[in-house]
């Protein structure tokens, strides 16, 4: 009881009351129809783009990188529209945690569904490759309706946005695992379930190895040492939206074939590949708001610095 209390006292803590206004906000937003839903995520974005901030220039900074044949103006235009991206993104968001009742799988068509069935009825355990593309959580609802799926996450400094993201999440997935807990994706493979794993972000170097992605040398996790683990298979899972009709796609590729090869930067270099394959059929989806590349092969300058 003693230390239920605690908790309590910590999120009802004066230093979060904003945050738990800006959830009281998105509880509402999480009940507007898609037809106000939609712009109100463009003029948000556009909103935050404008007032600019550290965000702004590492987004800038990432699509340099990764487009060089991109004019100043044409990197701009593609910043702009991805905060539109991520910020509607936000706004799925809600709906899917504090709105977890609002059913949404007539807007997701989910695709190569028979590629995870058929990898699951192996029994052992499916990684699940993902990136951070803006739609991220919206298709929860789709992807918890496939069978027995956790799902990874990274822990969050703020108290109420940590009760938040985990309580939300876990209206559709039993496990929400921290992404430092390798133990428990471990565990759940070897119990037959599937995980979904982000590949696409920087852990710094000593849980890397360094692999192209659009051509950089970026520190990339060694995804593969899950699936050597109990030798799963493992299928690269990406997410669209689709502004005009306001629906969603949701896309299981085929299980990875020759996977893991035992060669970590050839096995990290073919998931870089395709997340980038992903990445160029809609740019503006992706979050180039994280510093993907803060950690370089050593002499490699911080290109955010």
């Amino acid at each position: 009881m003693k230390a239920a209390g605690d908790g309590i006292s910590r999120l009802a803590a004066p230093r979060l009351w904003p945050t738990w206004c800006l959830i009281g906000l998105g509880w509402l937003s999480a009940r507007l129809p898609w037809a106000l839903l939609f712009p109100l995520g463009k003029h948000l974005g556009r909103l935050a783009f404008s007032i600019g901030g550290p965000r702004r220039s590492i987004a800038q900074t990432n699509l340099r990188l990764c487009f060089p044949e991109l004019g100043p103006d044409e990197v701009h235009d593609l910043a702009r529209r991805t905060f539109e991206a991520v910020m509607l993104g936000v706004l799925e968001l809600c709906v899917a945690w504090l709105n977890p009742k609002r059913d949404l799988r007539r807007r997701i068509e989910v695709r190569g569904a028979e590629h995870f069935r058929a990898a699951a009825a192996k029994g052992r355990g499916v990684l699940l490759l993902g990136a951070h593309f803006a739609v991220l959580d919206l298709i929860s609802q789709a992807l918890a309706d496939q069978g027995p799926i956790n799902v990874m996450y990274r822990k969050n400094r703020n108290p109420a946005w940590e009760w938040l993201q985990v309580r939300g999440r876990r209206h559709y997935f039993h496990g929400v695992i921290e992404r430092k807990n390798a133990r428990a994706v471990l565990r759940s493979l070897a119990a037959g379930r599937a995980v979904w794993y982000a590949a696409d972000q920087d852990y710094g170097a000593r849980h890397s190895v360094f692999a192209p992605f659009f051509g950089i040398e970026a520190a990339t996790i060694r995804a593969a040492r899950f699936v050597r683990f109990n030798n799963s298979p493992a299928i690269m899972l990406s997410m669209r939206r689709h502004y005009r009709k306001r629906r969603w796609t949701m896309t299981f590729s085929p299980v990875i074939e020759q996977f893991p090869t035992g060669d970590d930067r050839a096995d990290a270099t073919r998931i870089n590949g395709l997340i980038e394959a992903e990445i160029r059929n809609c740019p503006e989806q992706y979050l180039w708001l994280h510093r993907r590349f803060k950690t370089g092969p050593p002499g490699m300058p911080n290109p955010y610095a």
